[in-house]
């Protein structure tokens, strides 16, 4: 199959956020997409398109462009000789972006609220994505990103990428197959990457690399790859390095003696572990990029963080206008939260949701919206879960490990959970009571995973306890079997703390002591990876991306939370971590046979077995799932649509393309 996009016909066969498989029909070979829609902005109803047919080649395919046009800025420093002319910047095939609205205007600044350096999913959503693929608006076809097209084998084992020519890296360098080849060469360094990526394996079986010619590359797998474009069109699909930059860094290629002063002035012993932060777009503007905007400065050498536009962007729009329109992004540098939202009730930020569209911010927008000039668009988002409570299952103290593993313990623990009062009180009465699941609308639903023991019954709790922990202090607090004080403490870094108190009291009505720990997210990364938590605290994806984002389902990545140590044994092939109980393990292989298995069908079906051990295993402890979601935009700032979808996965607005963002001023 030779395609440029996925169309929908082949979308059934390789892609639905619940399902994929191996498209074995061939189909025509369609011009250069567009990824935005042509009329009117997205309109997601309540869950991703699930398309049936479609014509052989897109109806959205714009006219080639004949001219190219630039930023007045840029013009400036073509006609200075500072700068290449415009036709020599761009690519031969440049990606073309349709505007949501109308084609916009140069200049500006785009402001935004950021919590600074351990923040980097802001940046992802809101300038790296830009990987080899990319989702388009609806979130319902794969369309190129960085690549011009691709080709794929009729055994769904080998993919064939077609890069453009005559694209450069943002300081005006080729970018070429070299930079993929580079990539994957630090991919198979051991001291950098000790254990090879699962992503780009098929079982056990690592991708095999090949460079065709400086414009076409191939990657190889031992079995059918069912989730390859899939993965692909996900965050962190930049598989490519700037090789005649970063091989400074890179003891194959750098002075010898150069880098060992780099590593004496870094404060480390070797390359390695100096070389992510040599090469963090965030920490390093020098360091070269495919991005719409590049950093001016390092993060968190003052209060803001400028990204400005890159001369050598790779996109225009349908007029051959080259992208961005806004000048630049200027990321506000916040303490908390609560400060990005006083930012926003100031008027200060043009377009923003994370961190400041929470319900409880939401009757302030509202009431100041006249006066801040903001306007609120919908995000429909595919989390399952306001709220996952991840008991630590290979908890390193064996009498906490012992009670989180014994299934009526944690459906105690659940049952004493008032989720009705905690929906009317922190939901404002919107959501329904809900697990680890998916969504209804998915087809993957299993409404009795999704609805056990989410009854509150604190008499049941209570009961359940009393055959486990029997004995109380004097506070009527529950203790250890070993006689020791009971307690748990729950770490969060961004879920609702007051709703997380209501848990903590309800607890502690059936004589658990809990704390709720607020701390800096990338403390609470370490701390799990190290498996040092005794209830980890986030967000529930994976309400209809289910396959793509099974972390909950089963222990499969260390978002997942719960059993560290099983995670640690399941993605480096059994050489580190520990052994999963059998459960768990099974749930693993029946992930493994389903990326290598073809058809759309067989796939949904083993995934339904590796829900219904979830549901058997009661894994961890939802809240419930909520409404929609809301950004709130100046009015003058335009192309965004009205409504559109929420989701890491989806990592909105990045499909968005926020390069054809503009002032209407």
């Amino acid at each position: 199959m030779s395609t440029e996009r996925l169309t929908r016909r082949d979308f059934l066969r390789w892609t639905t956020l619940t399902a994929v498989g191996v498209a074995a029909a061939a189909c025509a070979k369609p011009a250069e997409p567009v990824a935005q829609p042509t009329t009117a902005p997205a309109q997601p109803t309540a869950a991703p398109a699930q398309p049936t047919a479609a014509p052989a080649k897109p109806t959205d395919t714009p006219a080639p462009v004949a001219k190219f046009s630039e930023a007045p800025a840029l013009a400036e420093q073509v006609k200075a000789g500072k700068l290449p002319p415009v036709d020599e910047r761009l690519p031969e095939d440049p990606r073309v972006v349709t505007p949501i609205e109308k084609v916009g205007k140069y200049g500006g600044e785009w402001r935004m609220g950021t919590l600074g350096t351990a923040d980097n999913a802001i940046f992802t959503r809101n300038t790296w994505y830009e990987g080899m693929l990319r989702w388009n608006v609806e979130w319902t076809e794969v369309v190129p990103g960085v690549v011009k097209s691709w080709e794929v084998g009729a055994d769904g084992k080998e993919f064939t990428w077609n890069l453009r020519k005559g694209m450069k890296w943002s300081d005006g360098a080729p970018f070429t197959a070299e930079d993929m080849a580079f990539w994957f060469e630090k991919l198979t360094n051991t001291e950098l990457n000790p254990v090879f990526s699962k992503t780009l394996s098929t079982g056990s079986d690592p991708m095999q690399f090949t460079k065709i010619d400086d414009y076409t590359i191939k990657y190889t797998f031992k079995a059918p790859y069912g989730l390859l474009l899939q993965r692909m069109a996900c965050p962190s699909s930049e598989w490519f390095s700037p090789k005649h930059y970063e091989k400074q860094f890179y003891p194959a290629y750098a002075d010898k003696d150069a880098l060992a002063a780099k590593v004496k002035a870094a404060g480390v012993d070797n390359w390695f572990q100096a070389y992510g932060a040599w090469i963090d777009p965030k920490l390093n503007p020098e360091q070269p990029v495919v991005y719409a905007w590049l950093g001016t400065s390092k993060l968190g050498d003052g209060t803001q963080w400028i990204c400005q536009r890159n001369p050598y962007f790779y996109c225009v729009d349908t007029e051959g206008n080259q992208l961005p329109y806004i000048d630049r992004q200027v990321y506000a540098v916040a303490a908390d939260a609560a400060a990005i939202g006083m930012m926003a009730l100031a008027g200060e930020l043009a377009y923003q949701d994370r961190h400041v569209a929470t319900l409880a911010n939401k009757p302030l927008f509202m009431e100041n919206a006249q006066k801040i000039d903001i306007r609120f668009v919908d995000t429909q988002g595919s989390s399952m879960n306001a709220c996952t409570i991840a008991l630590n299952w290979t908890h390193k103290d064996p009498a906490l490990r012992e009670l989180i593993q014994n299934k009526d313990f944690r459906i105690a623990l659940s049952v004493a959970i008032n989720r009705q009062e905690i929906i009317d009180i922190i939901g404002l009465g919107i959501g329904e009571p809900w697990q680890w699941a998916p969504l209804r609308q998915s087809p993957l639903f299993n409404e009795t995973l999704a609805k056990q023991y989410t009854e509150y019954d604190p008499a049941k709790a209570n009961q359940l306890l009393d055959g486990i922990v029997p004995k109380k202090d004097a506070e009527g607090m529950r203790l250890r079997p070993d006689g020791q004080q009971l307690g748990f403490v729950m770490e969060n870094s961004n879920i609702n703390s007051d709703m997380l108190d209501m848990v903590v009291k309800y607890w502690k009505d059936v004589g658990i002591r809990c704390l709720n720990k607020l701390e800096d997210r990338s403390l609470l990364y370490e701390r799990k990876r190290a498996n040092e938590c005794d209830i980890a605290i986030w967000g529930g994806d994976g309400g209809m991306d289910v396959i793509l984002e099974p972390r909950w389902y089963f222990p499969y990545s260390e978002e997942s939370n719960y059993a560290m140590d099983w995670v640690h044994w399941y993605t480096s092939a059994g050489k580190e971590g520990s052994e999963p109980i059998e459960p768990a393990k099974k749930q693993m292989e029946l992930y493994d046979k389903l990326l290598i298995t073809p058809d759309l069908e067989d796939q949904n079906d083993i995934m339904r077995e590796i829900l219904k051990i979830a549901e058997e295993q009661f894994w961890g402890i939802g809240l419930y799932v909520g409404g929609p979601g809301y950004a709130i935009v100046k009015n003058k700032f335009r192309n965004v649509p009205q409504k559109y979808w929420g989701s890491w996965l989806y990592p909105n607005p990045g499909p968005l393309n926020p390069c054809q963002f503009f002032w209407d001023a």
